[in-house]
C-alpha cells in the first residue's frame, strides 16, 4: 500500500470515527427512523470512499450533511417511484400481473431511468418523456410545448446523447 493510500484510508477512518454518530443522530431526527439514518450513514461514508476525498474535507459535518441530504432526496424520490409503480400494478388484471423477477427488473430499470433524466433540463427531460413514453411525435410535441420542430430535435439529441454518456459511465 502507497503512502499516499494508507494517508486516505487513515482520513477516512478518522472521519467515520469521528462524525458517524454525529451524522447517525442528525439523520435520525430528519427521517424519524433509525435504519434508513443507520443506510444513509454508512451510504454516505461509501461516496466518501468511492471519491477519495476524505483527504480534502475542511468543513467534515458541512460536507457529509450536503452528501446525505442528496441521498436522502434520492430515498424519497425512489421511494415515490416505486409507489408509482406499485399503484400501476394494482389497476392491472390479476392474469396479467408480472413475475416478482419481473417486478424487480421494472423496477431496477425505472430507478436507472429517474437517475439519468434527473440531471436534464426540465424542458429537454419533459421533451424525452413526451416521446419516449408517450410516443408523441416530434412536431405533436412542438406544438404540445409551443416550441419549435426544430427545438424538439435538438431537445431530443441533447437528451440521447446524455443517456448514452450516463450509460458508458462517461457523467
Amino acid at each position: 500500500m502507497s503512502a499516499d493510500d494508507l494517508a486516505l484510508r487513515c482520513a477516512t477512518q478518522d472521519l467515520y470515527s469521528s462524525h458517524s454518530g454525529w451524522l447517525l443522530g442528525w439523520l435520525r431526527r430528519r427521517l424519524q427512523c433509525h435504519s434508513d439514518a443507520a443506510d444513509l450513514v454508512q451510504d454516505t461514508f461509501v461516496r466518501v470512499i468511492k471519491g477519495r476525498r476524505a483527504l480534502d474535507i475542511r468543513e467534515p459535518r458541512q460536507y457529509l450533511s450536503t452528501v446525505a441530504k442528496g441521498l436522502v432526496i434520492d430515498l424519497f424520490r425512489r421511494r415515490a417511484l416505486e409507489q408509482s409503480y406499485l399503484q400501476a400494478l394494482a389497476a392491472l388484471p390479476v392474469d396479467e400481473y408480472p413475475s416478482e423477477e419481473t417486478q424487480a427488473i421494472v423496477l431496477e430499470t425505472l430507478m436507472e431511468v429517474d437517475r439519468m433524466l434527473d440531471s436534464l433540463g426540465d424542458k429537454v427531460r419533459q421533451t424525452f418523456i413526451l416521446s419516449q413514453f408517450e410516443g408523441l411525435s416530434y412536431p405533436r410535441i412542438a406544438e404540445r410545448q409551443g416550441i419549435s420542430l426544430r427545438t424538439v430535435n435538438n431537445h431530443m439529441a441533447k437528451a440521447i446523447e446524455h443517456c448514452c454518456l450516463i450509460r458508458m459511465g462517461l457523467l
